[in-house]
């Protein structure tokens, strides 16, 4: 069980730091990095599965964390990284 949460407090953390590198919310639209992706519209994210799924690699594997996340009216999580961000 603590391995279990040591893993969820891994993955939140970097769910804090992840910026959408790419798209709509990407740089060229959200300069210099683009949006951290615990930001993103969940209709953005649940538009990836119409259109075959997230992306591959550990960025897909973090976008649809949050996509769960908020689908699951999780997004309440991310509101203490908002939080800090702005500390």
């Amino acid at each position: 069980m603590e391995e279990l949460a040591e893993q969820m407090r891994r993955d939140l953390e970097e769910v804090a730091k992840t910026r959408m590198p790419f798209g709509k919310y990407g740089p060229s639209h959200y300069p210099p990095a683009g949006l951290l992706i615990y930001d993103l519209p969940s209709e953005y994210l649940g538009w990836f599965l119409t259109k075959g799924g997230f992306p591959k690699g550990r960025l897909g594997q973090l976008l649809h964390m949050v996509y769960q996340m908020k689908v699951d009216g999780l997004d309440c999580v991310f509101d203490e990284l908002r939080k800090q961000r702005r500390d």
